[in-house]
């Protein structure tokens, strides 16, 4: 009998008496009749005779509830006599216990176990007015007992506000306020939220792709008519000084061989937007930080004095400001003003006390009270929106300043709001959401204002350039597309508030060319051959003064429908525009595709550029010209068929490409572990090391090890020797051992502009599918001399590259790129089966040890319990790894390794030679890939190995020079590629 079981009976049987308990086993039938019990001769005192239980067998012992341990039953025949005093005993015992668990109320029951079950409501324990009178005292009594119970008092819950008064404006400010303090939302962000996934990446609340599906939809949008998305996210920092100074400071960032830098003549003047990779200062080719895009304000004539934004990821923006302020010398804080706490300033970070709701008076409510709003703050100001970084304090310092070179650098993160349209018909939705502002009369420009735009008017020199302005915004309609504009280009302009023309129902912008004038048509050819003329692409969004005070006058909606429930005929426009109703924008025009030759411009469009908090203003009347909306996915799509690398997917040198890969790969391990193994990928079989992350340093490593000492080997061997051929790499590869000879240098992305293009020509490039080769300028021939040359320069870096599908298939994340051997092209020239050979299975050497470590875990689990009914809890068990140390001795790839790290599937670090694992050796990975829909073929983006691909160029024959293998982690086919490097 357990102790559990022995417990229980002792409980149950201590208030009876020795007469009426049953012996449980001979022993106590013996024990009992030489106690004597309640006395009446040699037989039991409760009337059973000891020899009927002593001739029962011994395996009858034991008490089991209501029946015997063995099975049997209890014995039935009535007792020949028992004592009058003892019994009596017992059954009063029985009678007072059995009136104790009637009247006693258990701490679970309270009250309620005096009432009839048919009386017993759950809601009484709540209210207790529901009770009967006679209970109602004892049940209060209890109720404020346990609520004074323990050493912390509970507090009583305030009553929680009906749905009415949270949906309230000024509770749903609060309570946005309060969830915007761990990462920002953008203006659009109620919009986005009811029709998207949003994400929280880069500390923002980001939509991610819509809740309908859309694929083709946006492809088909951004082909043909317009996608819009919300760009805000991304962080602007403004440099101020002298020309000679900035760009003295910048040159230390950038380098001529990479492309333009910040010096670029068309960029320097204003009239267009560059792009550039910046890196660490004086550190070129090595530690990149990231690409972006910057902006110079238009010279002032007579003044030095300069002005510059650049445009940032805001995952670069930790590496990137430090460095500006390093390189500009701006190490002083300007230390913003303390706004005061009582009228906070709409457009400013809110100060933490405004932003906690639990300080309104909405919020502490009294228990018993009414859930309305208190008189007092029902007159006083409604609750500020939060704009701008909400989570940013409002004593961090934005500003730097530099003594010595006279440069201030400005922080302008979320103060600037961006949107993107994508499509030809960009221009098209802008002509039709946008029009320019309208002048204000004689009367308005005679008296004195606070606002920006009756200021503006009284100058005729700035009413010249707007009216120029407008009239070159006016010529963008009779454009046919936006890729036929210049890349780059930036237009100026005041229009006019876009909801006071907000149509009644939504429709579609459409091009609308007509045969006009030759004045026009003059126009609109030198708008597209030369661009927006340098004076027209000033803009007075580039001042701070103008951009508060537009954001401070806005027109509330409440406003602006009163004004138009004032209006005649309703839903027409209203009769004069306000004159807060002016805003400075800025148009910068995007380029599309600028590689290759095929698709020119495609994903053309406009950016345009707006003061914080006229995000949602220009918003819905863009979402009424009928464009469709896109999300972070798009953005992918969007760079995927361009041709472009995507930040900070397609950039592994960086310190945002690094954390980005560290993330995807934890996130798509932790995926793979929740599914079971039998239902998901063994990669270890499909000869697959790294299927969730690229080791592109070992893979650099590698093949510079290869190539130096193939160099060698020529040089002491045979210097007429040219080829390297892959199953000679393999060899090379199988009898060393990389790790040991380790180089120290990290590895690189080409971006030199003048090898791109020689590797390029070498790489004979073709169209999408390969059907016929593109022309190229002249290029050296490729022979053992140039190959020499160019690897000792870019011996450790990687190239992006794109690879087009020969045949059906498609590329999926972290396929691999291999080199085909002989066999492999000589399949492709008979053309019988062109898709490619097939890999063989690999043999899963960790299956053996993944069983061990589970029958190991089993044993352990086992000696753990013997352990403890015998020694106790404290006693050292062995691991469940230590029968599987001598396995791993055995074998010396995993000496290192133990087995409570291996996961099925899964091959576990120190990774083996990446080269030469499969059949076929590696030269790189893909980082995006899919189903090309402008291409029609299956197309990947990723890097391989500049020493894998020249030695694998300088063995293939001419005729199929360039042609690759790619394999997908979950596929032993390999599909035939052909390479292309766009510069």
């Amino acid at each position: 009998m357990s102790s559990a079981k022995v417990k229980m009976r002792e409980k149950k049987m201590r208030n009876q008496p020795t007469s009426v308990q049953y012996p449980s086993s001979p022993m106590d039938v013996e024990s009992s009749a030489q106690n004597g019990g309640g006395g009446g001769g040699g037989d039991g005192p409760s009337g059973i005779h000891p020899s009927t239980e002593r001739s029962k067998s011994p395996h009858c012992i034991g008490w089991v509830r209501g029946h015997r341990k063995d099975g049997g039953s209890y014995a039935k025949e009535m007792p020949k006599y028992i004592t009058a005093g003892a019994f009596a005993k017992a059954r009063a015992s029985e009678v007072s216990a059995m009136l104790k668990a009637v009247t006693k109320t258990t701490g679970s029951c309270h009250v309620f176990g005096a009432l009839p079950k048919h009386m017993r409501r759950r809601a009484m324990s709540h209210n207790t007015k529901r009770l009967p009178r006679r209970l109602r005292d004892v049940a209060n009594r209890m109720r404020e007992k346990s609520l004074q119970a323990g050493s912390k008092k509970k507090k009583e819950q305030a009553k929680s506000k009906s749905r009415k008064a949270r949906r309230r404006h000024g509770n749903l400010l609060l309570e946005f306020n309060r969830r915007q303090r761990k990462n920002v939302w953008l203006e659009t962000h109620i919009w986005h939220a009811k029709r998207f996934h949003m994400v929280k990446k880069w500390g923002y609340c980001l939509g991610n792709r819509p809740t309908y599906k859309c694929y083709r939809p946006c492809y088909r949008a951004m082909s043909s008519h317009c996608l819009l998305q919300d760009l805000s996210y991304y962080c602007c920092i403004e440099l101020q000084g002298e020309e000679d100074k900035l760009l003295a400071s910048l040159s230390q960032l950038t380098s001529k061989e990479a492309g333009p830098t910040f010096a670029a003549a068309p960029c320097l003047s204003g009239r267009r937007q560059g792009s550039v990779v910046v890196f660490r200062a004086g550190c070129y080719p090595s530690q990149p930080l990231g690409p972006v895009t910057f902006l110079w304000r238009p010279r002032t004539q007579g003044s030095t004095h300069r002005q510059l934004w650049i445009w940032a990821h805001p995952t670069i923006k930790q590496d990137l400001l430090p460095e500006l302020q390093s390189v500009c010398q701006c190490c002083e804080a300007v230390v913003p003003p303390v706004v005061p706490v009582v009228t906070p300033v709409e457009g400013a970070p809110t100060p933490e006390p405004e932003l906690k709701p639990e300080k309104t008076s909405e919020a502490i409510q009294i228990p018993g009270t009414k859930r309305k709003r208190n008189s007092k703050n029902a007159s006083g100001p409604p609750a500020k929106k939060i704009l701008g970084d909400g989570t940013r304090s409002p004593t961090t310092p934005v500003t730097w300043r530099s003594s010595s070179t006279g440069i201030v650098i400005n922080d302008l993160t979320m103060e600037i709001v961006r949107f993107r349209l994508i499509g030809p018909q960009s221009h098209t939705v802008l002509a039709e959401t946008l029009e320019a502002a309208t002048a204000c009369d004689e009367i308005n420009k005679s008296q004195p204002s606070s606002l920006w735009w009756p200021e503006h008017c009284k100058d005729e020199s700035k009413m010249n350039l707007h009216q120029q302005q407008a009239d070159i915004f006016h010529t963008l309609k009779d454009i046919y597309s936006t890729g036929e504009l210049p890349s780059g280009t930036v237009l100026g302009l005041a229009v006019d508030d876009p909801r006071l023309t907000l149509p009644t129902k939504r429709v579609k912008a459409l091009p609308c060319v007509k045969q006009t004038q030759e004045v026009d048509e003059e126009k609109r050819r030198e708008l597209m051959l030369q661009g927006v003329p340098e004076h027209c692409c000033q803009s007075f969004l580039w001042e701070q003064s103008v951009r508060d005070n537009v954001t401070d006058n806005k027109i509330s909606e409440q406003e602006l429908n009163r004004m138009r429930s004032e209006v005649l005929v309703p839903g027409s426009r209203l009769g004069t525009t306000p004159l807060q109703g002016r805003v400075p924008i800025l148009l910068v025009h995007q380029p599309g595709k600028q590689v290759g030759h095929e698709m020119s411009s495609w994903g053309a469009g406009w950016d345009l550029l707006l003061p914080k908090g006229w995000g949602m203003a220009f918003w819905v009347p863009l979402v009424y010209r009928g464009v469709r909306i896109g999300g972070l996915n798009m953005s992918l799509k969007h760079s995927q068929n361009k041709g472009a690398p995507h930040f900070p997917h397609d950039y592994p040198d960086c310190p945002a490409g690094i954390r980005f890969q560290e993330e995807q790969e934890a996130e798509l391990l932790d995926k793979f572990r929740r599914r079971p193994p039998a239902k998901r990928t063994n990669y270890i079989k499909h000869g697959c090391l790294a299927p969730f992350r690229c080791p592109w340093q070992q893979l650099a490593e590698e093949w510079e090890l290869i190539t130096r000492e193939g160099r060698q080997e020529r040089k002491r061997d045979s210097p007429t020797e040219t080829t390297t051929d892959p199953d000679t790499v393999m060899e090379e590869t199988s009898h060393q051992d990389v790790a040991v000879t380790k180089p120290q240098s990290c590895f690189t992305v080409l971006r030199n502009r003048k090898s791109l293009r020689l590797l390029s020509g070498w790489c004979r490039p073709t169209t999408s599918k390969g059907q016929r080769r593109r022309r190229v300028g002249e290029v050296p021939p490729l022979d053992s001399s140039a190959a020499t040359l160019f690897l000792t320069e870019h011996g450790m870096s990687l190239v992006w590259v794109r690879l087009s599908l020969l045949s059906k298939g498609k590329p999926e994340l972290h396929a691999m790129v291999c080199v085909p051997i002989t066999e492999d092209l000589k399949l492709l020239s008979n053309g019988s089966d062109s898709s490619g050979p097939q890999e063989p299975p690999h043999r899963n050497h960790f299956k053996s040890r993944i069983k061990r470590r589970k029958k190991g875990s089993k044993k352990a689990a086992t000696f753990s319990l013997s352990s403890d009914k015998t020694e106790g809890k404290g006693s050292d068990l062995p691991s469940a790894s230590e029968p599987n140390l001598a396995t791993s001795a055995e074998d010396p790839k995993l000496s290192s390794e133990t087995s409570k790290d291996l996961i099925f599937g899964l091959w576990p670090d120190p990774l083996p030679s990446i080269i030469s694992h499969c059949s076929r050796v590696t030269l790189g990975w893909v980082t995006q890939g899919d189903f090309s829909l402008s291409a029609g073929c299956g197309e990947a983006l990723g890097f391989v190995s500049v020493a894998g691909l020249v030695n694998t160029l300088l063995s293939q024959p001419s005729e199929h020079r360039g042609t690759l293998l790619l394999r997908n982690p979950t596929s032993l086919h390999y599909r035939f590629a052909k390479i292309n490097i766009e510069v």
